[in-house]
């Protein structure tokens, strides 16, 4: 992923999608509420949701 983020962000942000989302916020809305949060637009972050997922971040793994 290329993304001028440092590792330690993106999972920050990917870690604020998974706990919003598991309390039970609409995926979309967390996704909107997150890139608000921290300046992103929402595009990027689903990039970061992805690698996420992929990866297994914390608190996946």
């Amino acid at each position: 992923m290329e993304s001028n983020l440092t590792i330690e962000r993106r999972q920050e942000i990917f870690l604020a999608l998974v706990k919003a989302q598991d309390s039970k916020v609409p995926v979309r809305e967390s996704r909107t509420n997150a890139a608000k949060a921290f300046g992103l637009d929402v595009e990027e972050v689903k990039k970061i949701e992805k690698e996420g997922l992929e990866k297994e971040w914390p608190p996946l793994s």
